[in-house]
């Protein structure tokens, strides 16, 4: 073989030592490579999306952001995204370090610990500093973030918005109404919310700021599992979680195990009220023999229904008890409830009065009592005036064997639903809602209607609270709230509206009853329960139902004693 020029040889070999050097190095020179996701660098910080302000000032705007993962909710039926929160704060108390990042579940594998890049479009959705769409989330290692604590009541929450938090204080439920179809519960600071028109010193601006929407982290109505069950009252304390929002209201999801402390503990029976005859007052949400109407849907509804409301007349054992929301079909639906608790404390034990003009509404007020403790005096009687759409029932009783007599009737003025437009029945917005003017006149008729009757007393569902006009008349014309007088101030409620617990049922009475009443009470086995406990089977997990008094209606039972001279028993 011929060799080789040197100037050839010389050539070849440096060509052979540069490629075996580079394979050595096994890549192309460093100057070459392609940079990793991690390599891109945020360009804007969380507090530079959040602003100062209500909404983000980058609207728009697509960015790339830096954080930790706080909070994960990517699942179709969660929120579809996860929370992240800067661990490089600006400093500035005006800016929130977090932000919501709407991913839906397209980066699976994204966790709370992890740090990540997001890259998203900056939107302010329905009052909500949010990512969406997310293009691309990379995960560059892990880190931590601490809890800020948070406490109410709070000026505002927007410079907290999506921020891991923690409220180190107890909160009270004052509200659990859509526990069961939105996983809700709204909490509060120093004790339950309740309404400003329901005694003195409440305000309403306070109420907001003392208040804490609990939510579940599910976008789902009606879900399978449920948040722990509480009721209004109990408290839970060490709450932890990220702050989000949506349809008007911060709402906090929990990070961590949500643990309610039984701080209203069920009580079994109302407590003692004394005297020698029991007068109750009990709304009954609609009880109805006709079904497919306001009450029950099927017959396994209503008897289920009627269990619970047996169980709670036999709890009140009361000798004569005033009902309201009881369906106007002649005596039907009164006769077959009183039959069914006649049933359980046996035969003969109450008897039905039949009203003798219960109006033309779906609804009509009853009265039963107990023939061996009261005996009529007369025939009962109601009122014809106009004002009422569902009549008054009055009626005399005495001790078996005599006595002095006393006057029940049996009241369920207009309600604040279905408000006119305009004119005096219309929301004045001072608290008190629709149709007080003719609330305030129905007080006034009830007053004339006492004119004459021996020692009454005025009950049933007034649908006006403590401090509003209709009680204020009533009161102004001889007549005094027996609960009031007799009811601790933080127990003295029969309704939650809202998150606001008041006193929409009511006792009052004359001058002369007054010096009888031995004690009077609210049993609370309604307005605190959640109302995924009734009778109802639509959405209700049929595991919770119970045949028992608590949450047998929307409304409490009041019970006030009586000494009654004269008589037996």
């Amino acid at each position: 073989m011929r060799a080789l020029p040197l100037a050839a040889l010389t050539v070849a070999a440096t060509l052979t030592a540069t490629l075996t050097a580079t394979l050595t190095a096994g890549a192309v020179p460093a100057s070459a490579a392609p940079a990793g996701p991690c390599d891109t660098p945020a360009d804007r910080q969380v507090a530079e999306v959040q602003g100062r302000g209500a909404a983000t000032p980058l609207a728009g705007q697509t960015v790339r952001v830096e954080g930790v993962v706080t909070g994960d909710f990517q699942r179709g039926d969660q929120l579809s995204g996860f929370f992240l929160q800067d661990p490089t704060p600006d400093g500035d108390p005006a800016t929130s370090d977090g932000l919501f990042a709407f991913a839906r579940d397209t980066f699976k594998d994204v966790k709370v610990g992890d740090r990540v890049l997001v890259t998203g479009r900056a939107i302010e959705y329905n009052g909500w500093t949010e990512l969406s769409p997310v293009t691309a989330v990379d995960v560059c290692g892990t880190g931590s973030v601490a809890p800020l604590r948070q406490s109410l009541p709070a000026d505002g929450l927007e410079s907290v918005e999506n921020v891991l938090l923690t409220f180190p204080q107890p909160l009270t439920v004052s509200d659990h109404y859509d526990l069961g179809r939105f996983g809700e519960v709204t909490l509060s600071s120093g004790g339950r919310l309740f309404q400003p028109t329901d005694r003195p010193g409440v305000d309403p601006a306070l109420n907001q700021r003392r208040s804490l929407l609990l939510d579940d982290g599910s976008s789902r109505q009606n879900p399978a599992t449920l948040p722990p069950l509480a009721r209004a009252g109990d408290t839970v304390t060490g709450l932890t979680g990220v702050l989000g929002y949506g349809f008007g209201a911060y709402r906090l999801q929990p990070t961590e195990p949500v643990a309610y402390r039984a701080a209203n503990p069920r009580p079994a029976r109302p407590a003692r009220v004394g005297g020698n005859v029991k007068v109750a007052s009990f709304n009954t949400l609609n009880w109805f023999t006709t079904l497919g109407s306001r009450g029950a849907t099927d017959a396994a509804e209503q008897q289920r229904q009627l269990a619970k409301l047996v169980a709670a007349l036999k709890g009140l054992d009361a000798d004569a008890v005033g009902l309201m929301e009881v369906e106007n079909n002649g005596r039907t639906a009164l006769q077959a409830l009183v039959d069914a608790v006649n049933a359980e404390v046996g035969a003969g034990t109450y008897a039905a009065l039949t009203h003798p003009y219960p109006g033309t509404d779906a609804i009509q007020v009853g009265l039963i009592y107990k023939p061996a403790k009261l005996k009529p005096v007369g025939e009962p009687a109601a009122s014809r005036d106009p004002v009422f759409s569902r009549p008054p029932l009055v009626q005399t009783f005495r001790r078996t064997g005599g006595g002095q007599p006393f006057t029940m009737i049996v009241n369920h003025l207009k309600s604040k639903g279905s408000c006119p437009d305009d004119g005096p029945d219309a929301d004045q917005g001072d608290g008190q809602g629709c149709w007080n003017a003719t609330r305030v006149k129905q007080a006034q008729a009830l007053l004339g209607l006492t004119a004459g009757l021996p020692n009454p007393i005025v009950l049933g569902d007034l649908n006006a609270y403590g401090e509003e006009d209709p009680i204020g008349t009533l009161e102004a014309g001889g007549l005094t709230s027996v609960t009031k007088k007799h009811v601790p101030a933080s127990q003295r409620y029969s309704y939650v509206f809202e998150g606001l617990a008041g006193e929409l049922d009511h006792m009052l009475v004359g001058r002369q009853l007054l010096k009888r009443v031995t004690g009077a009470a609210i049993w609370h086995v309604n307005a605190d329960e959640p109302r995924i406990l009734d009778y109802n089977t639509e959405f209700n997990p049929p595991g919770l139902y119970r045949p028992d008094a608590y949450r047998s209606s929307d409304h409490d039972p009041l019970v006030v004693g009586l000494a009654l001279p004269g008589g037996r028993g």
